[in-house]
């Protein structure tokens, strides 16, 4: 059976881009196993579950999901995680990676070993691809340099902090995920002129945000070879 490992923000993952794919995946034969930074539970960015910025259909959507899923309720600690147990690895975004999953040693590890290896693949979306711009690969080089890559960009992001890089709950933005991407020498197009944007290089599939997410996973199920959800 294929097997499929989430690693989710304990600092605030956004809804749809982890509940998307972890439900897509949920309705076909593949099973789903959650691990966080440090093993306690995944927070969920509130203006993800905003009504007013996502719409009410989703906002209620996620929060049943994330209260009653119990693979998000009973997360590993990433650490514990090893990557040839699973044949793909997921990253949803949110900002709250910034803060964690971007800066984890063992997810860098994750995400080397699926993009490297042989039989795995990798789903890093929006704000997580900012994972990339710190892994370096087996022979101590930036994972990804020369890749195709999209993500969350600069001009989406211009319009969320202030002149300070102040988020809307007062948290210091550490760094713009385009700029450092771009910085480790990744071949960054985030396509603003398209609906959704998914990039696949490879073993590594990358989506810039909410609304790529489910293209995203069905570009990983695709990958798998797993018979797409009816």
């Amino acid at each position: 059976m294929t097997s499929v490992l989430f690693v989710v923000s304990e600092e605030g993952y956004w809804g749809e881009e982890c509940v998307d794919p972890l439900e897509t995946l949920s309705d076909t034969d593949a099973s789903v196993e959650v691990a966080t930074p440090s093993g306690n539970k995944p927070v969920v960015d509130d203006r993800s579950i905003d009504p007013e910025n996502v719409g009410e259909e989703t906002a209620e959507w996620v929060k049943e999901v994330h209260r009653n899923d119990q693979r998000l309720q009973n997360p590993k600690p990433i650490a514990k995680a090893d990557t040839d147990m699973y044949d793909a690895v997921v990253f949803p975004g949110g900002h709250g990676t910034n803060w964690d999953v971007n800066q984890d040693k063992h997810a860098r590890q994750l995400l080397r070993e699926a993009v490297e290896g042989d039989d795995q693949k990798a789903l890093v979306v929006c704000h997580a691809v900012g994972l990339l711009a710190f892994t370096r690969d087996s022979d101590g080089g930036m994972l990804v340099e020369g890749r195709e890559v999209t993500g969350f960009p600069n001009e989406w992001e211009q319009n969320i902090v202030d002149d300070n890089d102040l988020m809307p709950d007062g948290r210091k933005l550490p760094y713009w995920v385009e700029d450092e991407v771009k910085a480790a020498g990744g071949d960054w197009d985030a396509e603003l002129d398209a609906d959704a944007s998914v990039t696949v290089d490879g073993d590594l599939i990358t989506a810039r945000g909410p609304e790529s997410s489910h293209e995203g996973v069905m570009a990983l199920i695709e990958a798998l070879g797993v018979a797409p959800p009816a």
